[in-house]
């Protein structure tokens, strides 16, 4: 199935097929004939995850949890259709994020673009039984066939985020946390880094931190959201503190803007992307990058704008 991609480690990506290929990835661990899932994407990915568990030769009563990095509509959208099809599973997610579980209407009421669109792009968001959640507790252990999976608090792009690190691996599934890094962007094997502020809880401070607490760890390959497995980690995570405080600093030349704040936003985080494109050689550049990241870059301006208003701006 060429949607599934086996990172070695008993770690695959699933290519949920949202938005476009490569955009959104659900993360499935098989650990001897146990299961996990980190993050479950929208709605119309859900074939393809219990396609992928099938492929595996994995029952859905073998899956023993769903990790929920954190519960923005792309990570965690088809989380209650999911818990429906797997009956043993536990839903796992930041002590934040339990209430938007259980009931989803205020998450959807919230969503920046508006409870009908959100509906159109990620399907009906179905609740969770609250008897099926565990929170996700900060250093919080669980064992997968005793496969040790650890459970780290890490705010900044959202003050409900989680990332996981795999005992087995040593590797960390970061949902947002540590940035965007698109395959179409990849250069003779070398990836890139991007940070993401979407609204309405980028913390740069809180995200530094969170960043820097990963990298105790030592991760030889990160997993994104958008899009799986990177390595090279250093050099990554020093590009991701330069860029976010470019973010923060353009923000902050911009908060006596007025009206024109969010457009001025908009055309700096852009300007931003093509600069480091340029730095690093990207595969893209100019327009074609522009049309890449273009959701990316007006969610990153949007996100600015609310850090902003936390000042009273």
């Amino acid at each position: 199935m060429d949607f599934i991609t086996d990172h070695s480690h008993g770690i695959f990506a699933i290519d949920s097929g949202y938005g476009r290929p490569q955009l959104d990835a659900v993360h499935l661990l098989v650990e001897d004939g146990h299961a996990a899932l980190i993050d479950t994407a929208a709605n119309s990915g859900v074939p393809r995850v219990m396609a992928a568990l099938a492929a595996q030769g994995l029952r859905p009563e073998q899956v023993d949890y769903v990790i929920l990095t954190h519960v923005h509509l792309d990570h965690a959208g088809a989380a209650g259709t999911l818990m429906g099809l797997l009956p043993n599973a536990q839903l796992l997610v930041h002590p934040r994020g339990v209430r938007h579980m259980v009931d989803p209407a205020k998450l959807l009421a919230g969503a920046v673009y508006g409870a009908g669109a959100t509906r159109e792009m990620y399907g009906e968001i179905l609740p969770v039984p609250s008897a099926r959640i565990v929170e996700a507790q900060h250093k919080l252990t669980i064992s997968l066939n005793q496969r040790e999976l650890l459970l780290l608090d890490t705010p900044g792009h959202a003050r409900h985020h989680i990332c996981i690190r795999d005992s087995r691996s040593g590797h960390i599934f970061s949902g947002d946390t540590f940035g965007l890094s698109y395959r179409e962007l990849d250069r003779d094997g070398r990836c890139f880094i991007f940070p993401t502020t979407t609204p309405v809880q980028f913390d740069p401070a809180a995200l530094h931190r969170s960043i820097d607490m990963l990298m105790e760890y030592q991760p030889q390959a990160i997993y994104l959201t958008h899009y799986s497995r990177v390595s090279d980690i250093p050099r990554l995570a020093a590009d991701l503190h330069r860029l976010i405080d470019a973010h923060a600093e353009l923000a902050l030349r911009l908060r006596d803007a007025g009206e024109t704040r969010e457009e001025q936003l908009r055309l700096g985080v852009a300007q931003i992307a093509q600069e480091e494109a340029a730095l690093q050689g990207w595969a893209l550049q100019g327009e074609a990058l522009l049309q890449l990241m273009q959701m990316d870059i007006q969610l990153n301006a949007q996100g600015l704008g609310s850090w902003l208003g936390h000042f009273g701006c």
